[in-house]
């Protein structure tokens, strides 16, 4: 594997001699040419990617290396987005392994037709084929999939109807069929699909009007986008069962009528997206309910009356866009209203009031025989008694609400919005010098705020990688809800452009001094070797923390999340060395027909995580579920004692990480633990020895470990057995896995406490 390197040249056709070669990851490197032809000599490949290279000449027979791999018989991961791959989709794809799970050949260079021969890939979770330049009609026989998860075929140029059988897919997540030129009305068949999370029919030249079924689909809970097509009729009254959406974008269409006030009932919602259709009336009340509303944009319909109060009492929006509306009277001040970057409501004639900066003209005052009915005693008196019981209440509910428990989202604490330029002073231009990481989706800044000198880190998304997109909203989606000490705290997002005009997106958090775990476990010179030693309480400490983050996400939440990619260079260390866990990047939050969360609790999910951690279910298709994070913190602890990582070169031929830790158990577990562990001070102290002396006499440091540090390192070892272990019903949950850690802890500082009375 070599994945995410500065490899370039061409592929190896030497590679086709490792008979026994079972996974190919060359991803995110510089690699040019073609992919070899024999690489269907491999039997035992089960995993081939070279997502992010510059594979390919644009050209015809790029692809006819696929022509060799039906040779792979259990090849189940093919991922060749993002290079430069020319020609037609070979009918051989076909006798592909009826194993296969994910097919993704997203931004690339193809044209022609999908193959009927597609339906054939059974067991396909992930079909990618976005950003080609794929034409004609989606095959029906694409229905046939029945166990496809995520479908992604924007930005081609496929026309005809939305194929009827996608309603077969009753398995799917992820439906992306925008900018292409399907035509026809939106299948009511979509709404057989009750497990979507996303759909996107953007950017197409569909008529007609929004299917009852579809808009009403409870299970949307990320995204649903219709935009920018030829929709007409009224906004039927179903979309009051979206209450888990976050965005909904019907921009741009011919939409009219009212809006129905079933849409105050999407109280999830944080985007509504309604602009350039031919909507009247007036704003329902009932959007009062959208508290957690961030952006709405209204305008270029024909909407009209007051603007209600209760949009600038919304104190989450950002955003509003009223523009090219009817509306009329006064224009409230508070809230949103009162920025005038972050309102807009030109074109709306018969407007007044507002804060000065809109430029609106002022209200027509009231007469002054109606100031005098209105203070004259008959009004005075009443008004005076409703206005002390008012107070009375406001009393009391004031006092109340001081003993009251407090619960508030994350999101609350985020700073204002930043922008490219705000980001772009701390970091000395994102400078080199102020690189501190890099991953699979952008790189790592740290930077000083002005003003307050706050350290941060900034996450810069690359948005060229295939997945990053939505891997900011996954991350964003993920943070909105959640707090918790062993989580890495967000300051805000940045949604901006950068100084060339492009797409920016970054995360920005709170700087932890210490690195990451990796950093301390795998030292990459002798210098930081020797300044980067983890005692074993530190690790007790760390492993505590980590799971104490996980048991919070998996039990805790109101929904719960699974993580989905737990490794070490996730773990951040703070100055006091406390772990903060990070990088949400693939969390997947759960849904359940229940409210109430069971510890069963899945999703499909295409395969996720990184090699070493990931559970081997995933790798067979399996759902995502907190048991999968559990087997990741499984080999993640055993990593922490071990001091290597599970892609370590010895763990080859059937050994892995899980083996090597329990054939040593329970008897020779000082044989297999990180050597620095076998340093401890007090633990020679307590056989008369120190360092010093074992270093120069060749002492063998393994003799002079207490058996209080045996015991406990025993206990830890088998804690990450159990969680490791294949069956994912076998597995600890994380907070038994948290109870059981902090008893090991207590009992060695128990130990160790006693012994230090008993030397005075």
């Amino acid at each position: 594997m070599g994945g995410i390197n500065k490899l370039t040249g061409p592929i190896p056709k030497s590679l086709s001699n490792c008979s026994a070669l079972e996974v190919l990851d060359f991803a995110g490197n510089g690699l040019t040419g073609m992919v070899p032809e024999t690489l269907g000599s491999l039997p035992n490949l089960y995993h081939i990617s070279f997502d992010a290279n510059r594979l390919g000449h644009g050209k015809a027979g790029d692809l006819n290396f696929l022509k060799s791999l039906p040779n792979c018989t259990v090849l189940q991961v093919l991922a060749l987005a993002g290079n430069h791959f020319g020609g037609e989709l070979p009918e051989s794809i076909a006798n592909l392994s009826a194993y296969m799970s994910i097919f993704s050949l997203g931004g690339n260079f193809i044209h022609g037709n999908i193959p009927n021969g597609i339906e054939n890939l059974v067991n396909l979770n992930v079909l990618s084929l976005e950003n080609n330049q794929l034409e004609g009609s989606v095959p029906e026989v694409i229905g046939n999939l029945r166990n496809l998860e995520g479908l992604y075929l924007s930005g081609n140029k496929f026309s005809g109807s939305v194929p009827l059988s996608l309603g077969n897919l009753t398995s799917l997540t992820i439906l992306s069929l925008e900018k292409n030129m399907f035509e026809g009305s939106i299948p009511q068949t979509l709404g057989n699909c009750t497990n979507l999370i996303t759909l996107s029919l953007s950017r197409n030249n569909l008529s007609g009007t929004i299917p009852r079924k579809v808009i009403g689909l409870s299970s949307l809970s990320i995204f649903m986008s219709l935009s920018n097509n030829f929709l007409t009729g009224t906004l039927p009254s179903e979309v009051g069962r979206l209450k888990n959406l976050g965005e909904l974008d019907l921009s741009e269409n011919k939409l009219s009528g009212e809006l129905p006030s079933n849409l105050g009932q999407c109280v999830s919602m944080e985007g509504l997206h309604l602009e350039g259709n031919e909507f009247d009336g007036t704003i329902p009340q009932a959007l009062e309910s959208l508290r957690g509303l961030e952006e709405m944009d209204l305008s270029r319909n024909n909407l009209s009356g007051l603007i209600p109060k209760f949009l600038g009492e919304l104190s989450s929006l950002k955003v509003l866009n009223l523009s090219y509306n009817n509306f009329e009277g006064e224009l409230p001040r508070k809230g949103v209203f009162s920025n005038a970057a972050r309102v807009s409501v030109i074109g709306n004639d018969k407007l007044c009031g507002g804060i000065p900066k809109l430029l609106l003209p002022p209200c027509p005052k009231e007469k002054s025989n109606s100031t005098r009915k209105i203070f004259s005693g008959k009004v005075v008196i009443p008004v005076t008694c409703v206005a002390i019981l008012l107070a009375v209440i406001l009393s009391f509910l004031v006092g109340f609400s001081k003993w009251r428990p407090v619960t508030k989202s994350s999101t609350e604490d985020w700073q204002p919005d930043m922008s490219y330029s705000d980001l772009f002073q701390p970091t000395d231009g994102f400078s080199e010098n102020n690189l501190i990481g890099s991953g699979s989706f952008g790189s790592v800044y740290k930077g000083i705020l002005p003003g307050d000198n706050k350290r941060i880190a900034i996450k810069v998304l690359n948005l060229q990688q295939q997945g990053a997109s939505k891997s900011f909203l996954d991350e964003c989606n993920a943070l909105r809800s959640i707090r918790h000490r062993n989580l890495l705290k967000i300051i805000t997002a940045c949604s901006s452009i950068d100084h060339q005009g492009n797409d920016f997106k970054s995360l920005v958090f709170e700087f932890m001094a210490n690195g990451s775990l990796d950093q301390w476990l795998h030292p990459r010179d002798n210098e930081e070797r020797q300044n980067k030693r983890l005692s074993l309480i530190q690790r007790l400490n760390i492993a505590i923390d980590v799971a104490s983050a996980l048991g919070y996400l998996h039990h805790d939440c109101e929904t719960p999340i699974v993580h989905c990619d737990l490794k070490p260079s996730n773990a951040l260390l703070d100055e006091d060395m406390v772990a903060h866990f990070g990088d949400f990047g693939l969390a997947k939050i759960l849904f359940e027909a229940s409210d109430i969360p069971t510890e069963d609790q899945t999703m499909s999910v295409a395969l996720r995580g990184s090699i070493g951690y990931i559970p081997p279910e995933y790798g067979m298709g399996a759902q995502v579920s907190i048991q999968g994070d559990s087997y990741s913190y499984g080999i993640l602890l055993l990593e922490l004692f071990t001091g290597k990582r599970p892609t370590d070169d010895m763990f080859k031929d059937g050994m892995s990480i899980h083996q090597f830790v329990a054939v040593a158990l329970p008897n020779h577990v000082m044989d297999i633990v990180d050597p620095s562990l076998l340093f401890e001070d007090d633990e020679y102290e307590e056989n008369g020895n120190d360092i010093e002396e074992i270093a120069m006499n060749n002492v063998n440091p393994r003799v002079n470990v207490g058996r209080r540090t045996n015991d406990c390192l025993v206990s830890v070892m088998q804690i990450g057995l159990m969680c490791s272990r294949l069956s994912p019903g076998e597995r600890m949950l994380m907070h038994t896995v948290v109870n059981k850690m902090q008893a090991i802890r207590e009992s060695y500082l128990k130990c160790k406490r006693s012994k230090n009375m008993k030397r005075f």
